[in-house]
């Protein structure tokens, strides 16, 4: 077993699957792949089992029975991953929004600092492809607003592509997480800066996706806006 995973979560990604499971397969540094899928009615799931014959014993599937949101699926990946022991523990789409290739600097960065390590699409600039102004100015403010909210430190607080230590993933209570959506990935870091773990962000190159139909919505950025009225409210009451 490899000491790395990456969780790819899916819902109809029949289109990107075959293709970013390659590309992670290619890297010269070897990690496992659990992609959690949720039933996906075009076919992603056995996509999957097709491939595992090909890379036996690297290659996992947690198939669930129905859409149940993003943060659901990688708390479900995260409990699958502790219980077979992997230190460190990558989350990225399969819509090659992250490129494969930054992983690797992604998995030293969470190496070094015993923590989480981000890919950031703000640390250096605004380092976003193929998204229309209004999306960019959407995504760069409310990185800002939870900035300013919370405290932390981070440039890029919404960012999906994310490596953590075993151990910022046993000790964040994960079971305890409150949001499914956009407010998932922020509270992911706010449990983590709040438990004072070392967070580092490594500058990638965001590119929306090019196949496949995006799964944001309305109600994912109003959860994350007024989610993070909640989290700042369970921290002054302790109850985060």
């Amino acid at each position: 077993m490899n000491p790395g995973l990456v969780i790819i979560p899916t819902f109809n990604e029949v289109d990107n699957i075959t293709l970013i499971i390659e590309a992670v397969f290619e890297l010269s540094q070897k990690y496992d792949i659990l992609i959690v899928d949720d039933n996906s009615p075009d076919g992603t799931g056995q996509v999957v089992r097709d491939l595992q014959q090909k890379y036996s014993g690297r290659l996992f599937l947690e198939l669930r029975k129905q859409k149940a949101g993003l943060g659901t699926a990688y708390v479900h990946g995260f409990k699958w991953a502790l219980e077979r022991h992997y230190e460190f523990i990558c989350e990225m789409d399969a819509d090659f929004s992250h490129d494969p290739k930054d992983l690797p600097r992604l998995f030293q960065a969470a190496m070094l600092n015993k923590g989480m390590a981000i890919g950031s699409r703000y640390v250096t600039g605004v380092n976003v492809v193929n998204w229309p102004l209004s999306r960019v100015l959407l995504s760069y403010g409310a990185s800002m607003y939870v900035r300013a909210f919370t405290g932390m430190g981070i440039r890029d607080t919404t960012a999906g592509f994310v490596c953590y230590s075993r151990q910022v993933l046993e000790n964040i209570d994960i079971s305890n997480i409150r949001f499914v959506g956009y407010a998932f990935q922020i509270e992911m870091k706010y449990r983590t800066y709040v438990k004072r773990y070392a967070i580092t962000e490594v500058p990638i190159i965001f590119t929306d996706r090019t196949r496949g139909t995006s799964k944001m919505s309305k109600g994912i950025i109003w959860e994350a806006i007024f989610g993070v009225i909640n989290l700042r409210i369970r921290k002054l009451l302790n109850t985060l």
